[in-house]
């Protein structure tokens, strides 16, 4: 008979665990950095390891050394992305499916979880929400807490240049407590360059503590007004004059070369109009307008390289978790500004409009605001060089924003409270996406929701109910088989279409209790 209590036995059998499960490896005193990299308006074939033409060197690496996730989704709008992203538990629990003029309730942040668990909070870039981040477990901040502003100057105009296209030129921006409402940034100023530059500079100041960090990096790239800096420009100059049908096709042959969709699939039917009827002005206008929202990508790429850079530097990249993903779709929202003409600059508030934003969100149907694919599916890269064994690999577990902060809780140890603050917490409504990344998990049992104006939503296993507008009937999809919701079954299924519409009705009651 074997002798289950002989040490050296025991010893190969907690070697052989460790070796198969990767998120194990580590003592765990030996917590993971946490970079949590958030893009604003990106399309799901936006990046290059997505499907794009636009060179993102250092995205692609990630993802390389990684996993990228095939059905992941947001609530395709900013700031209920942005709350349920940093609560684990959706808009509508605490109290953001509408607007964001009153404080998160109900539940807790990453920042308060993470600081709970040993970790230097730090939180750079944009906020689109009430609450002040270091009253919400965050050491430090930097950056917008509004929705949009001018990438180049966000406040008064400055001397011997044009003036800023803006909505407003007060929108607040903090740098830890102090309020600058104008900010009057200096020249030079751009957003994706000064949210990387204050996230480095704090990497540098605590290089030396003992304790992890939690870096929260939200761009507000390519979030229209479209403004690039002129050398990223000049990179894409001409390689949009082919238009929307030839730039989509090329996006979605490419995205079967890299397995993220199927080889046998048809590209669902475009929404924009064909580039041939426009004129040949209108064309070298679609033209700038994309050279410059593939330049903010691009340059938003760069940045990342840098962080990456700077971890390296600091021997900390090894042990650092990476998250990368979007708060919606690819934007067909336009804005439209009196300005000085030149596309990219200061002076000019551009959108991208939905022509381009069908590119950008290839394959999918429709753009953000929609509950259809293309307004909630997000790009989901998660790299871990040191506890994450998989490498370029493709995960099609459904999952939603959230899932990262039970994910977070699981890689940091941290515990989710019931009590914070003297009120009671919700329990968190996702699952840690860890158990599908190790492959213990490919179904997901719990239904996923969304409602969002007057989009609404419900997915339960390869199912999706779906309506775009308050009385607009129930469109029901099968998306293993048509991932792209092009053949509408409701009439085919109505039970399903039952069922799930009952799930969605239960779920909205639930809300109310």
């Amino acid at each position: 008979m074997a002798n289950h209590n002989n040490p050296i036995m025991i010893n190969l059998i907690s070697i052989f665990l460790l070796l198969a499960n990767p998120f194990l490896r580590q003592p765990f005193e030996e917590k993971p950095n946490i970079v949590l990299i958030l893009a604003d308006d990106l399309g799901w074939s936006d990046i290059g390891c997505y499907g794009s033409e636009v060179e993102t060197p250092n995205l692609d690496w990630l993802a390389a050394n990684g996993v990228r996730f095939t059905q992941m989704y947001n609530t395709s709008k900013c700031n209920p992305s942005r709350a349920a992203l940093m609560t684990g538990l959706y808009a509508q629990q605490v109290g953001y499916e509408a607007n964001y003029q009153q404080p998160l309730v109900n539940g807790i942040t990453l920042g308060e979880l993470l600081q709970s668990a040993g970790y230097r909070t730090l939180w750079s870039g944009k906020h689109h929400g009430f609450d002040h981040p270091m009253d919400r477990g965050f050491d430090r901040y930097f950056g917008l807490m509004e929705g949009a502003s001018n990438h180049f100057n966000p406040g008064p105009q400055r001397q011997g240049e044009a003036k800023p296209a803006q909505k407003r030129p007060d929108r607040p921006f903090y740098e830890d407590r102090t309020l600058y409402q104008p900010f009057s940034a200096p020249k030079g100023y751009y957003s994706t360059d000064y949210f990387t530059k204050y996230a480095i500079q704090w990497l540098e100041e605590y290089k030396n503590e003992e304790n992890p960090f939690f870096l929260y990096l939200a761009y507000t790239a390519p979030h229209d007004p479209l403004m690039a800096w002129p050398e990223d420009i000049e990179k894409y100059r001409g390689k949009y004059a082919e238009g929307y049908e030839i730039i989509r096709r090329k996006r979605f042959e490419k995205q079967k070369k890299l397995g993220i969709i199927y080889e046998n699939q048809a590209i669902s039917e475009a929404t924009h109009v064909p580039w041939a009827s426009l004129s040949d002005s209108l064309k070298k206008v679609e033209e700038q307008k994309m050279e410059v929202y593939a330049a903010m990508i691009d340059r938003m790429d760069q940045k990342i390289g840098e962080i990456i850079q700077k971890l390296r530097e600091l021997g900390k990249l090894e042990n650092t978790v990476f998250i990368f993903l979007s708060d919606n779709g690819a934007s067909a929202e336009m804005v439209n500004l009196p300005g000085d003409g030149k596309i990219g600059s200061v002076g000019q508030w551009t959108s991208l409009g939905e022509d381009w934003a069908n590119v950008g969100n290839t394959p999918l149907r429709f753009y953000k605001n929609y509950s259809f694919e293309g307004g909630i599916k997000t790009p989901l890269i998660i790299s871990w060089p040191k506890g994450l064994a998989h490498h370029n690999e493709l995960n099609p577990f459904p999952s939603h924003l959230i899932d990262i902060l039970p994910t977070l809780r699981e890689l940091s140890g941290a515990n989710y409270p019931t009590i914070h603050k003297g009120k009671p917490v919700l329990p968190e409504a996702g699952e840690s996406l860890l158990p599908a990344i190790r492959g213990e998990k490919s179904q997901r049992e719990t239904p996923i929701f969304w409602e969002w104006s007057i989009g609404r939503a419900v997915r339960k296993g390869d199912w999706k109910l779906v309506a775009h507008g308050k009385t607009s009937p129930w469109e029901l999809y099968d998306l293993k088989n048509d991932p792209y919701e092009t053949k509408n079954l409701s009439s085919q299924f109505p039970e399903k279409a039952r069922e799930l519409e009952s799930l969605f009705l239960e779920w909205k009651e639930s809300l109310s209790q």
